[in-house]
């Protein structure tokens, strides 16, 4: 029995929730002349946090406020960044309005939560402020009717490492958030990006996409297929979540590529390729050996491999073509999870060089 102790990780607060925080300490200082500090918001699940406030300013026709995010033990790309909200009074009968600010993106493309043109401010992190400005305004007595400016400084250069360029984002990050709590190492916003990466995709009309489960398979598929940056899915592990997605949201032709370990376990049947979730199956892969026309030598010596790439490199010596029978098993495994789409279905084994070494011919899916 192990001794050691479970490791509890932190949660932390999305940048929706840090904008509602910032956004209600500017309103509450512009009706008020003074800053809340700590400032208490609602999350959509009804619990009450309360945020402390990394800066001010109150000038005499707005008042701005700061949040520090703190993602917990997530590895998040905007842990520590400053959320900064300014708030200004606007006519009556506007009601909220937003804007975005330095390092806060803008929406260009169709198939997103918001219009092309729109502030990078999604709709729960919108609303959560709506009803923030709502309540402080029935305390205090105050309008309803104001502009909300959100900005993120350094975050255009944080957004390099965020998918928002491919989905059609410029000038910065997006301001997220569906409860207001990061859930560390959740494979759930991940799920989201990509269902939202095929929605771009669908929206701009790309008929092919092509979803890899890293870069190098990513690269090696878009040189190959000539696909613009729109069309590739960045699926890391998450094949289900890819596949499932797009058998209700379907498009011509779906390409599901990645490394020989990786479509291995597609193969074997497995649509969360992490290896936490799976190992390799050595006897099954023995067995495709054997399919391939591998000698019975090299089968059994597959059970004696460290790694998949070793039994790669293995059959790529003894001239027996491992990798394309592991991509038509492969093939089914996505088909299955691709049941009555209709889309043509191809899949792809990229190897360490990003050379795509076997494709399945693609057959639609029934």
């Amino acid at each position: 029995m192990s001794d050691q102790q479970p490791v509890h990780l932190r949660r932390g607060w999305t940048t929706g929730a840090c904008a509602t925080a910032a956004a209600r300490a500017a309103y509450e200082a512009l009706q008020r002349g003074a800053f809340p500090d700590p400032v208490s918001i609602e999350l959509p699940n009804g619990a009450q946090v309360a945020f402390a406030l990394a800066t001010t300013d109150l000038g005499h026709d707005f008042a701005r406020a700061g949040v520090v995010k703190d993602a917990g033990d997530d590895p998040d790309v905007t842990h520590g960044a400053l959320i900064l909200a300014t708030v200004r009074l606007a006519a009556p009968g506007n009601g909220v309005t937003f804007r975005a600010g330095e390092g806060v993106g803008t929406v260009t493309r169709p198939g997103l939560a918001l219009a092309p043109g729109e502030p990078a401010i999604n709709p729960v992190p919108r609303e959560m402020m709506r009803k923030a400005i709502a309540e402080a305004a029935k305390a205090l007595g105050g309008p309803e009717d104001v502009e909300i400016e959100i900005a993120i400084p350094r975050g255009q250069k944080i957004a390099e490492r965020t998918l928002n360029g491919r989905l059609g984002i410029v000038g910065g990050l997006s301001i997220l958030g569906t409860t207001g709590v990061v859930v560390p190492y959740s494979c759930a916003a991940w799920i989201s990006s990509i269902h939202r990466g095929i929605d771009v995709a669908r929206a701009v009309g790309a008929d092919h996409l092509a979803g890899a489960t890293g870069d190098t398979s990513e690269k090696a598929l878009q040189r190959h297929f000539h696909l613009p940056d729109v069309a590739m899915i960045e699926m890391g592990d998450f094949a289900g979540g890819m596949l499932k997605y797009l058998r209700q949201h379907p498009v011509r032709r779906i390409t599901v590529g990645g490394g020989f370990a990786k479509i291995t376990k597609l193969g074997q049947g497995m649509l969360d390729l992490h290896s936490k979730r799976g190992a390799v199956d050595l006897p099954w892969l023995a067995e495709r050996v054997r399919d391939a026309g591998g000698s019975e030598a090299l089968a059994q010596g597959v059970l004696t491999a460290n790694t998949a790439n070793e039994v790669l490199d293995r059959c790529a010596a003894a001239g027996v073509d491992i990798a394309a029978e592991v991509a038509r098993y492969g093939w089914h495994t996505a088909a299955k999870a691709l049941r009555g789409s209709g889309a043509l279905l191809d899949v792809a084994i990229v190897n360490r060089a990003g050379e795509v070494i076997a494709l399945t011919q693609p057959q639609p899916v029934d």
